[in-house]
C-alpha cells in the first residue's frame, strides 16, 4: 500500500475533492442543519480557507481529511471543525502534517453514548486527535432555539441597562469566572488568572460581528448588580454569546432571567434560529435552557 500524499486544497480548487469523502460514522457536520453540513471554501461562497482544508490521498481517494475554521479577520484557525478518515493512523498523521491547531469541537448526537455506532466513531475520532497531541477539555449541551419554541415570559425579577464601559464590564466578567462551573474559563484562569479569563471572554464578544449596545447589565429592583448577558451574532448567526451571574448573586435561578431576556432581545431582532451551548457539568445553566425551551440538538465533545 502506497503512503498517503498530505496537503492542503489548492487556492481555487473544488471542495468536492473534500466531500468525496463521506462521513464514515454517526457523527460530524453531517448532524448539522444544511448548508453548515457542506463545506464550501471562499471562493465558492463559503467561510472555509483553502489552506486550512486538509487532505490525505491514495492516488486519488481521499482516506482522511480535516478542516479548521476561523473568522474573516482571524490569522489562525479558531476550531477544527471537521477531522474524518478511513485509517485512525492516517488521521492523526495528517493533523500533524497540516501543522495547524486549534480546538477540537466534534460534534456527537445526544444520547451517543447508548448508541454503539456513535459511541464507536467517536472514540475512534478522540483516539486519533489524542494521538496528535489533542487533549480532553469539556462536553457541551448544544442548543438551538427557534419560534415554535416560543418566546419565554419575563419573570419580571430584574431590570436591564446598557452594559458599562470595558474597564467595568471586565470587573465584572472577572468576578464572575472567580468562581465558575464553565470549563474554558477554568483553563483561561488557570493559564492566565481571573483577569485573563475576563479579557478572553470580553475579546470574544467584542469580535462577534454583532452591536455591543445590545450587551446588558442586570440588577435587582433596589439597584443591586446582578450579572451580565450578551445577545451576539457570529459569523453563522444569532448566538447567546454570554450568561454570567455574580457569585454574591447566585441560588436565586437568576440565569434563566439573563437567559430570558437574551432570548427576547434576539427574538425582536428578528431571529429564527439562536445558538448556544453549556457544559453539560453546568447544571443550574442547563436547567435554565431546558426551562427557557431551548431543545439540546447536539453534544460536543471539546479536545484542546
Amino acid at each position: 500500500m502506497t503512503d498517503p500524499v498530505f496537503r492542503c486544497l489548492a487556492e481555487g480548487e473544488s471542495s468536492s475533492r473534500f466531500a468525496s469523502l463521506p462521513d464514515p460514522g454517526l457523527v460530524g457536520r453531517a448532524l448539522l442543519d444544511p448548508p453548515h453540513n457542506v463545506l464550501r471554501t471562499v471562493a465558492e461562497g463559503g467561510d472555509y480557507r483553502p489552506e486550512w482544508v486538509w487532505l490525505a490521498l491514495r492516488g486519488t481517494e481521499v482516506v482522511a481529511r480535516a478542516a479548521f475554521w476561523g473568522g474573516p479577520g482571524d490569522t489562525e484557525p479558531r476550531v477544527l471543525d471537521w477531522f474524518d478518515f478511513t485509517d485512525p493512523a492516517v488521521g492523526t498523521a495528517l493533523l500533524r502534517a497540516s501543522g495547524l491547531h486549534a480546538e477540537y469541537e466534534l460534534i456527537l448526537p445526544p444520547g451517543w453514548r447508548s448508541d454503539p455506532l456513535a459511541r464507536a466513531a467517536g472514540g475512534a475520532r478522540m483516539s486519533a486527535a489524542a494521538e496528535a497531541g489533542y487533549e480532553p477539555l469539556v462536553e457541551r449541551f448544544r442548543y438551538t432555539w427557534t419560534p415554535a419554541c416560543g418566546v419565554p415570559d419575563r419573570p419580571g425579577r430584574l431590570v436591564f441597562r446598557p452594559a458599562p464601559d470595558d474597564e467595568v464590564l471586565l470587573d465584572v466578567l472577572r468576578r464572575i469566572h472567580s468562581t465558575t462551573l464553565d470549563a474554558h474559563a477554568l483553563r483561561a484562569t488557570a493559564e492566565g488568572g481571573a483577569k485573563a479569563a475576563a479579557r478572553q471572554e470580553l475579546d470574544f464578544l467584542r469580535w462577534c460581528p454583532s452591536p455591543r449596545e445590545w450587551w446588558r447589565m442586570a440588577y435587582t429592583p433596589a439597584g443591586e448588580p446582578v450579572g451580565f448577558h450578551a445577545p451576539a451574532r457570529n459569523p453563522n448567526g444569532p448566538v447567546v454569546g454570554f450568561i454570567g451571574v455574580l457569585p454574591e448573586q447566585r441560588g436565586h435561578g437568576y440565569a434563566y432571567d439573563l437567559l430570558v431576556e437574551c432570548t427576547r432581545q434576539l427574538a425582536a431582532e428578528g431571529a429564527e434560529r439562536i445558538a448556544a451551548a453549556t457544559d453539560t457539568g453546568n447544571v443550574p445553566m442547563a436547567k435554565a435552557f431546558a426551562r427557557a425551551g431551548y431543545p439540546v440538538v447536539q453534544h460536543r465533545y471539546c479536545l484542546a
